[in-house]
């Protein structure tokens, strides 16, 4: 394991040290053993009690950060801004350097007890808080969504009071692996602080850092913060356009949830989609829809622009907006890219635009589910699901005409794996709520956990089947391997 400190080269403003929540015990329940083996971890995370030592107690790593840092950062939320954010139930615990890519990655905490950010909230968090994170992101990578990666849950032995579930109830920690926690929220409490000289190293960090730019340092800051502001805006393009295909519902996309990596992260009201309906909402306390599933490419633009605002003090506002533009040059094809690998469809197709708007539109026009249309078209014309299987009445309505006769025709993606016995089933594999709710409840009543073992294999034998993620899945939950 090659541990890293870059981010205490940052100001020293941006975090401050910490020390996690001494809890009653630590039960390992999930390890990442795929990422372990990556990481080149086996070693220093050879028993359960290693695991608990450092993520339950957080013992350091040899050549890691001495403390937790929970780092600094203002927001937008809901569109208001809030300049009283931070890590309250998390932080940075360690970072290290991934063998295979180069890249750096942070190990990020949720739940891990109180920080000066937590004003009066108790800094913990739920156990089926820390079960529905582990789903989301393990769906979200089998789909091909750039997403955090849940590293490790343990259960804490506490007892927690929430409004929104029955209470009191099981507590736990979890450890998140991810490509950085610089948040747009971080540059715009610089702003807020007038701190332009700490703005100028959090832009040629993130740049050298997130984008791998030899020349961060010996940029103009004007030529630094228009590359940083560009590769950001592409990144987000791309990463609502893998929301979208995924049909996902982040629930939440405050500038405070926004990495300026472009990676999708911090799992809470999340939902996918039933049906196909633009203003499907995931938070119950959003009571405008602004972050339904059909305005989530404008929350998403929105939010670059909040970044935009923060590099005023370095460039003008035209060019600044020439520069959030490039979001909505990219979109439009990473959409179509996107959609289309979920179809399993080439997307160099010269009626893959058109196929896919189609197939939106059908989608809407009807009442069949978004997974499963999603499965039963996979491969296009290589494959006859549709219609011969059990939904094909749905896809005969008049309404989805047009993208059946598109669908029909369409070339399979090269790298389309139609012979995968995942594709031979007669339903997919889907997180809808009432799936949720069905792993959770006999968790929550007879701590039988084998409801969320079955799915989390079922997840992964769909991410084999379509081959989206760059690392085998598997892991452990208690002591089964999934």
């Amino acid at each position: 394991m090659q541990t890293s400190q870059r981010h205490t080269e940052l100001p020293s403003n941006l975090y401050c040290p910490v020390r996690p929540a001494n809890f009653p015990h630590t039960n390992i329940i999930y390890s990442n053993t795929a990422w372990a083996k990556r990481l080149k971890m086996q070693s220093v995370l050879n028993s359960n009690k290693n695991w608990e030592n450092h993520f339950g107690r957080f013992q350091p790593f040899d050549g890691a950060q001495a403390e937790p840092l929970a780092l600094c950062y203002h927001g937008h939320q809901f569109g208001v801004y809030n300049p009283d954010l931070g890590d309250g139930r998390g932080f940075l615990f360690a970072q290290c350097v991934d063998p295979v890519s180069g890249r750096l990655l942070d190990f990020g905490t949720k739940g891990s007890g109180q920080t000066p950010f937590s004003r009066s909230a108790d800094g913990r968090l739920t156990l089926k808080g820390a079960v529905r994170e582990l789903l989301a992101t393990e769906m979200l990578d089998a789909l091909g969504v750039n997403t955090s990666k849940t590293f490790a849950i343990l259960e804490t032995g506490e007892s927690l009071t929430r409004h929104d579930e029955p209470s009191p109830t099981r507590s736990a920690v979890l450890t998140r692996l991810s490509h950085g926690h610089i948040r747009i929220g971080s540059f715009q409490r610089l702003v807020y602080l007038r701190d332009h000289t700490t703005l100028e190293a959090l832009i040629r960090y993130a740049l050298s850092v997130y984008y791998h730019d030899e020349d961060a340092d010996q940029l103009s800051i004007t030529e630094a913060a228009e590359r940083l502001l560009l590769l950001v805006a592409e990144n987000m393009a791309h990463l609502v356009a893998s929301w979208l295909a995924a049909g996902f519902v982040h629930g939440v996309l405050n500038t405070d949830n926004f990495n300026i990596s472009g990676e999708s992260f911090d799992y809470g009201p999340w939902r996918f989609l039933s049906v196909m309906d633009p203003g499907f909402t995931a938070a119950y306390f959003d009571h405008q829809s602004r972050y339904c599933y059909g305005r989530q490419p404008e929350a998403t633009f929105w939010a670059l622009c909040r970044l935009a605002d923060c590099f005023v003090p370095f460039l003008e506002v035209e060019r600044l907006k020439t520069l959030v533009g490039r979001y909505h040059d990219v979109l439009e094809t990473a959409v179509v890219t996107a959609t289309c690998r979920r179809l399993g469809i080439d997307s160099e197709w010269d009626k893959a635009s058109a196929m896919v708007a189609a197939f939106m539109a059908g989608l809407r026009s009807g009442q069949m589910g978004y997974d499963e249309a999603c499965f039963d078209w996979y491969g296009g014309s290589a494959r006859d699901a549709a219609d011969k299987g059990k939904r094909k009445a749905l896809y005969q309505a008049s309404g989805f005409a047009e993208a059946a006769d598109l669908l029909r025709s369409a070339p399979p993606a090269k790298e389309s794996n139609l012979e995968a016995d995942y594709f031979a089933k007669d339903d997919p594999v889907h997180l809808r709520i009432e799936k949720v709710e069905a792993i959770w409840a006999p968790i929550a009543a007879e701590d039988d956990w084998s409801e969320l073992v079955a799915s989390l294999r079922a997840i992964h034998d769909m991410a084999e089947a379509y081959a989206m993620r760059d690392e085998p899945a598997h892991g452990r939950l208690l002591d089964q391997s999934v």
